[in-house]
């Protein structure tokens, strides 16, 4: 690769497609060119961009991925759509292929290292793309200077291994995870001895909105009403403290969360609307590393709490309602079925003379897993999480009463869940960065609502009655990546 990458440095672009093709058809390693120079200063892999003391470095991984048992790719689970109702509309498989390109550029000056960093993927995914067409995610983008910040990138909340203590799967709830950047601007301080202080301005539209719910406009098991978030106002101020050590890492984060609402009729401003509230979330993480089992052996765990930015719960790319049916059912009713919707708050109200303020919901999770090196060619990683939603009395009120449940014979209203998952991955490296690995994870969705109820058809499942029952389901992965 040091080949190629220093034709590409050294050459145009069209000459570099020819150069690299020619040169993967060479049986012996061709000689380098004389006018690439390697750049040491900043570790391997960089090189000096001819007439310039900009320092460039090319990297990335191809990756395919298969899904099995779940409702989309990176071993997401069947806990909502078509894969969550068990009908023939779901994927039983979901294939995934990627090519990810990542480009970092430094260069030093009397202020310090100026570094860009761009990380952007290429896939084709089952039920999302098209015969030859795929489509492209930028994840970082960003430039830092001096200590700043600027554009996309990971989270000053996050942890160096966001959503990942030791999975594949990119749905292990129960913490933050951004692993594909949030658009900052951000200031971390160096104290020495491995500490480390950081702020950050964040944008929240993306990562770190859940729902915010008008439970007065039409309301079902799915959605407590219309999601009645307002435009962005206020970033959401991160604050970080992180220590660095040969033993491992301890890392407490805290965010400030604006909550606002549009107005209590969506298509009508003068209906007025609830007052603004702050939800915030914190976090604790640890990692330890050097651990008695085994050379590269650790154990990383995070807890979080929020309040109205469930979010930083959640991670980023999980479903904010999730529904799992199973045929385990009581006399009388056509299946069982567990629901769970998240959201950051509730209110009610079609107009200012009689709406409510905003019912913040509480949050709280943790998240780990504990990694082992069985050799130098095999790893293996035992990984689980725990999440909780809770809706306060008054939100609950709200909740049980716009869907017409509140009083109901043999039912219990209540729209707190818990969802609990455990797994396991086992990797195996036979030849340096290229890697084969076997996933399995179960994730068991528990509601606190319970009885049966008549429900109105949904997607492909009936008008009938439906037993409230906790659910559980099996999802596995298989992955292939080669990195360089």
């Amino acid at each position: 690769m040091n080949i190629v990458k220093g034709l590409f440095l050294g050459s145009a672009a069209a000459l570099l497609a020819v150069g690299g093709a020619q040169a993967a058809d060479l049986p012996l390693k061709a000689k380098a060119v004389e006018y690439v120079k390697v750049c040491s200063i900043y570790g391997a892999g960089f090189y000096y961009i001819p007439g310039t003391d900009t320092c460039i470095k090319l990297g990335g991984y191809l990756r395919a991925d298969l899904t099995l048992a779940g409702s989309g790719a990176y071993n997401s689970p069947a806990w909502a759509g078509a894969a969550g109702q068990k009908n023939r509309l779901a994927n039983d498989y979901v294939f995934r292929s990627r090519q990810d390109i990542n480009i970092d550029t430094r260069t030093a000056t009397e202020y310090g290292v100026v570094r860009t960093y761009f990380d952007a993927v290429f896939q084709w995914t089952t039920g999302s793309d098209t015969v030859a067409n795929g489509s492209l995610g930028v994840y970082y983008a960003f430039v830092q200077f001096a200590g700043f910040t600027f554009g996309k990138a990971v989270s000053q909340f996050d942890t160096p291994w966001t959503g990942y203590p030791g999975n594949n799967t990119s749905f292990l709830i129960g913490g933050y995870d951004d692993v594909t950047g949030i658009n900052q601007v951000s200031y971390t301080a160096e104290f020495g001895n491995g500490v480390s202080a950081s702020i950050s301005l964040e944008d929240q539209s993306s990562y770190l909105q859940s729902a915010l719910y008008n439970v007065s406009s039409a309301p079902n098991f799915l959605a407590y009403g219309a999601n009645s978030y307002a435009g962005t106002s206020i970033p959401d101020i991160v604050g970080k403290i992180r220590v660095d050590q040969a033993w491992g890492l301890f890392q407490v984060s805290a965010a400030a969360h604006q909550v606002r609402a549009s107005y209590y009729n969506t298509a009508l401003e003068t209906s007025g609307h609830p007052s603004d509230t702050w939800g915030y979330a914190v976090q604790g993480a640890l990692s330890l590393k050097n651990l008695p089992t085994g050379p590269g052996d650790s154990i990383n765990i995070t807890a979080t709490y929020s309040n109205g930015a469930t979010r930083y719960v959640l991670g980023g790319v999980s479903p904010n309602s999730f529904a799992i049916y199973g045929n385990n059912s009581a006399p009388n009713t056509y299946q069982s079925v567990a629901f769970g919707v998240a959201a950051d708050g509730v209110f009610a109200g079609l107009n200012n003379l009689t709406g409510t303020g905003i019912e913040k919901t509480n949050a709280w999770g943790v998240r780990g897993a504990f990694n082992h090196n069985w050799n130098p060619y095999w790893s293996s990683s035992l990984f689980g999480s725990y999440t909780k939603i809770d809706y306060n009395g008054t939100a609950t009120a709200l909740i049980c009463g716009a869907l017409g449940v509140a009083n109901t014979a043999g039912f219990n209203c209540n729209p707190d869940f818990a969802i609990a998952q455990v797994g396991t991955v086992t990797r195996w490296t036979p030849v340096k960065n290229l890697t084969f690995s076997g996933e399995v994870l179960y994730t068991y969705l528990d509601q606190a609502s319970s009885g049966v109820l008549p429900l109105t058809a949904s997607a492909t499942k009936p008008q009938a009655n439906y037993e409230f029952k906790d659910q559980g389901v099996w999802s596995g992965n298989l992955r292939v990546q080669r990195n360089f």
